[in-house]
């Protein structure tokens, strides 16, 4: 069981159900996936189809290093003159992940990417949507330590939605609050 899971049966729970006052355990929200997402489009742009293939191959393979499982890649749905696409184009990459891979890639994200990230000042309350889900960035994928910044080819950045199970804003920003995340005030 990971450190993140077992801060939050047993410090979590009880601080979110004294605050909130639910009767049950089982009522009490929970992370229930998190989405990690990037585009390649303007870096495929305007180059030939080996070009792009190893660019988007690298892009690939660096996401699914972090991630810990292979992505999914996504396709223009319809052609765009101004981004130099065409409808099927491959675009970009996404990857879901739950359960123990989850709750890896959160411990990884809290106590080493957003430590490392530079001019980090912490998340953003802006960026929680009122059903307290959270939608952040990072700008540059060298921060995790499975790349070597010396042997990274090409740096991209990729959004990170993490999807609780809570009602309210309110109850998302402290529940990710109280599973370490660095939060502004």
């Amino acid at each position: 069981m990971s450190k993140l899971k077992d801060k939050y049966t047993k410090e979590v729970i009880p601080a979110m159900m004294e605050k909130f006052g639910y009767k049950n355990r089982m009522a009490v929200p929970k992370v229930e996936k998190v989405v990690i997402n990037t585009g390649f489009g303007k870096l495929i742009a305007g180059k030939s189809s080996d070009e792009q293939k190893k660019i988007q191959e690298t892009i690939s393979n660096d996401l699914a290093l972090i991630c810990g499982q292979r992505l999914v890649l996504t396709k223009a749905k319809k052609s765009i003159s101004g981004f130099k696409t065409r409808e099927g184009m491959l675009i970009g990459a996404m990857a879901i992940l739950r359960g123990k891979k989850m709750y890896d890639f959160l411990e990884r994200i809290i106590h080493i990417a957003f430590p490392r990230s530079r001019d980090f000042q912490g998340i953003d309350l802006k960026s929680f949507d009122s059903r307290g889900n959270l939608t952040t960035a990072i700008k540059e994928h060298i921060v995790f330590p499975e790349i070597l910044p010396e042997e990274a080819k090409i740096i991209f950045g990729f959004e990170i939605t993490i999807a609780t199970t809570t009602k309210t804003r309110e109850e998302g920003i402290e529940l990710l609050k109280l599973l370490g995340f660095p939060l502004k005030k």
